[in-house]
Formats: C-alpha cells, structure tokens, sequence
C-alpha cells in the first residue's frame, strides 16, 4: 500500500480523535474547571434574614381638654315660711281688754301686775312719756298706781337750827316698781310695742301731734333717764315750807322727771338704766 493510501485512511480517524478530545476537553472544562470557578466565588447566602422594621417616629397628638361644662344646680324644694298669722287689733278704745288678757304673759311675777293701772293703758303710755321727755310728771296719766309711803327726810338739830338730811329707807317704796321692770321679757315689749304702734300712733295722733313718730318720744325719755347723773354723797335738804327743797343748787335746778329719777335712790335707779338701756337697744333693731 502506497504513503499516499496511507495517509488518506489515517486522516478520518485523526480527524474523528480530534473532535472527541474537544468534546472531552469541553466536558472537562465543564464538570471540572467551571466547577472550580464555582467553588472560587463566594456563595451567595440564600437564608433570609427578617427585615429590619422601620422605626416611625411616634406622633404625639396634642391632648385636647374638653371644656369643663358647668353642673347643672341642684334645684332643692324652696320651703317658703309659714306667714305669720296676722295680728287682728282691737280698736284704741276697746285695746284695755286685749292686754287684761295678755299682761300675764308679760312677767313671771304676776303678783306686781296690781301695780299697773288696766284703764286706759295706751293712752296713759303715750301722754306720760311725752311729758316726762320734756321734763314734767302727768300724775294723772301715770300707767303705775302711785306709793302709798310718802317721802320722808330725817330732821336734825344743828347750831343753825334744823338740818334734814336723805333719809335712804324711802327709797324702798319703789323697789316693787323696779321689780315689776326687772321681771318684764323685753323682748315681749319690744314685739307688743311694734303690734300695737298703728294704736300708739293714733293716742299720740289726738295730743296733737299727727305728724310726729312716737319711737322719737320713747327714744327722748329713755335717754332721759340713762343720762341722769347719780350723786356720789347723799344730797342735803332744806324745808323752807311744808315741800322740802335740795340745798345743792344744782340739784334743785333739775326738772321735775329728774328729781323722781334723784327719789328712786342709787341702787333702784342702777336697775333701772340696765333695763332701759337693753330696751332701747332691741327697739333701735327693731326699727
């Protein structure tokens, strides 16, 4: 067999081995190379990691205050007083019978109501104090019975002949009187007084004063007496006639209503101003 047939039967399966070390060569770089680079570059991890929440600030809304709504008031039951029963007066003539009823109402000591006079009890109130406000007695108007002991005075011998001195023990005659005061409820008074004050008004109405306002009258006469100075010594005395005359100028001088407030003695006229004075202060709040 010639070279030439030679060569030309070898070529096909060089060229056939040629081909198989490429497909092997490609396999092997496949399987064994390309693995290789695999192992060389880092893996990419494939777990999972949870994602980090996303922080959102925390919006504080403004607080919002209601406005306070007023309670409703509480409404209680209004109990209206009772009216006093309204108080019926007696006429100014027929006022006498209205207190023969209440005057023992009037003091726990009823035994001294025979020291008052029943008749004609307003009247006699409204024209006596007016008098004594202005300084004189109307005897015949007084609202008490009169003592029936006399004032009496104790005579003494001296070189200028005889000199009469206070006798104290008179002074007792009156403490009945002071008694009958002392024992009064003044609030009584005060509430009797505003009763009848339309019948006080009228009794001082016919003395001839229609405009003027009594408790002005009562107020003078009551002042009269809290203002009445008591003499520190007992006074001395002249009888000059069947009357008997203050030696002290002074005291003679005072007017009538004055010198009785000086017979009353110092001890009675002390209750006496205490009394008053409560009274005319409970009736200045009464007005």
């Amino acid at each position: 067999m010639s070279t030439q047939n030679a060569e030309q039967k070898q070529t096909p399966w060089a060229i056939i081995a040629i081909i198989i070390a490429a497909i092997l060569a490609l396999v092997v770089y496949y399987y064994v190379i390309a693995e290789d680079d695999k192992v060389d570059v880092p893996a990419i991890s494939t777990t999972l990691t949870e994602p980090v929440p996303e922080i959102v600030p925390e919006v504080t809304e403004p607080e919002v205050t209601e406005p306070e709504v007023p309670e409703e008031p509480v409404i209680e039951d209004v109990v209206e007083p009772e009216p006093e029963p309204e108080v019926i007066l007696p006429t100014l003539d027929e006022s006498d019978s209205w207190f023969t009823t209440k005057l023992p109402d009037l003091t726990w000591r009823k035994e001294l109501l025979k020291l008052m006079v029943t008749d004609d009890i307003i009247r006699r109130f409204v024209v006596f104090t007016d008098n004594f406000s202005q300084g004189t007695l109307a005897y015949e108007h007084t609202p008490l019975v009169t003592p029936n002991v006399k004032f009496t005075a104790i005579e003494a011998e001296s070189d200028n002949g005889a000199k009469w001195q206070w006798d104290e023990s008179s002074t007792r005659r009156f403490t009945l009187y002071v008694d009958l005061l002392r024992s009064m409820d003044s609030e009584m008074l005060i509430q009797w007084y505003i009763e009848l004050k339309p019948l006080i008004d009228q009794a001082y109405s016919e003395l001839g004063y229609p405009d003027d306002d009594f408790t002005e009258v009562l107020h003078g006469a009551i002042t009269k007496v809290l203002d009445m100075e008591i003499p520190k010594a007992q006074p001395e005395l002249e009888r000059p006639s069947v009357m008997y005359k203050y030696k002290d100028e002074s005291l003679e001088s005072l007017d009538d209503a004055e010198k009785l407030l000086l017979r009353l003695g110092k001890e009675n006229l002390l209750v006496i101003k205490s009394v008053l004075l409560e009274i005319n202060e409970k009736l200045a709040r009464a007005r």
